[in-house]
């Protein structure tokens, strides 16, 4: 049940970076893809020009919502080396509020979880205790300044760490691959060239000593009020340890009406 609860909280950061997890790394992740400065192979104008449009193109797929929520199996491999999977139960209200329910086996809720901007509230209903902390928690969890803002676009399907600072890309027929250097990563974001939908992303710690690593699949899209939402996640995060967390949206909606009950037993133990 440990166990259980550690996913429970990183679920919803998706254990970033973090060196939490229990599984011992046999053989390093190869960086050589993100790691790798691709020279643009037009003019340096021209080059600059199409960076541009390419990050306009990936900024118009992005999801703008008021409220979301979903149903999510979520299949992970513990420390024991085994598969384990749980449903997740999902609400999030834009740049204010994201409540998720862990229901474990046969069912019952295990876990729910409540995140503002400013702070984070777990009730372990399995232990009967709760937990009370600031949102530096989440920043506490990932090693990262992990903000609200990333999480909500994580959990909606929205690139993070990516902005305009677009410095190479290479186009070839397996597809368009661009790299954008941030304070924090080398971020390799993959995208369909047709329609410019994200495929895979790929984030390397730009810190060599630290050399954490993240690799994110998307698929299964779905078109829903005009935009596309990845309904399969892959995620495999490492640093000394390494996880891996597959996320099959079951069902979702965007921009309806929702409320996030959570409500503390009077014989919970604070924690």
């Amino acid at each position: 049940m440990k166990v259980l609860f550690s996913i429970a909280v990183f679920f919803i950061v998706i254990a970033l970076f973090s060196c939490r997890s229990t599984k011992t790394i046999q053989t390093a992740m190869s960086k050589k893809d993100s790691a790798l400065i691709i020279t643009p192979d037009s003019s340096r104008n021209d080059s600059l020009k199409f960076m541009h449009n390419v990050y306009q193109a990936v900024e118009k797929n992005r999801i703008d919502f008021e409220t979301f929520s979903a149903k999510v199996k979520v299949d992970f491999e513990g420390s024991d080396g085994k598969k384990n999977d749980f449903n997740a139960f999902i609400r999030l209200r834009k740049d204010s509020a994201i409540w998720v329910s862990i229901n474990a086996l046969l069912g019952f809720e295990a876990f729910r979880v409540l995140i503002t901007p400013d702070s984070v509230k777990v009730i372990n209903k399995l232990d009967k205790v709760v937990q009370l902390r600031s949102v530096s928690y989440l920043k506490e969890i990932t090693k990262l300044p992990f903000s609200f803002q990333e999480l909500q676009d994580l959990l909606v399907g929205n690139p993070i760490y990516f902005s305009d600072n677009i410095v190479s890309y290479k186009k070839d027929a397996g597809g368009l691959s661009v790299l954008h250097m941030g304070p924090l990563f080398k971020h390799l974001l993959t995208l369909n060239p047709d329609n410019m939908i994200v495929q895979h992303s790929k984030l390397d710690d730009v810190d060599p000593v630290r050399a954490r690593t993240a690799d994110i699949s998307y698929g299964d899209y779905e078109t829903r009020d005009g935009k596309p939402f990845s309904t399969f996640r892959k995620i495999t995060v490492s640093e000394k340890s390494k996880l891996d967390i597959e996320m099959k949206f079951k069902q979702f909606d965007f921009n309806i009406p929702l409320n996030f009950p959570f409500s503390i037993a009077k014989n919970y133990k604070l924690q």
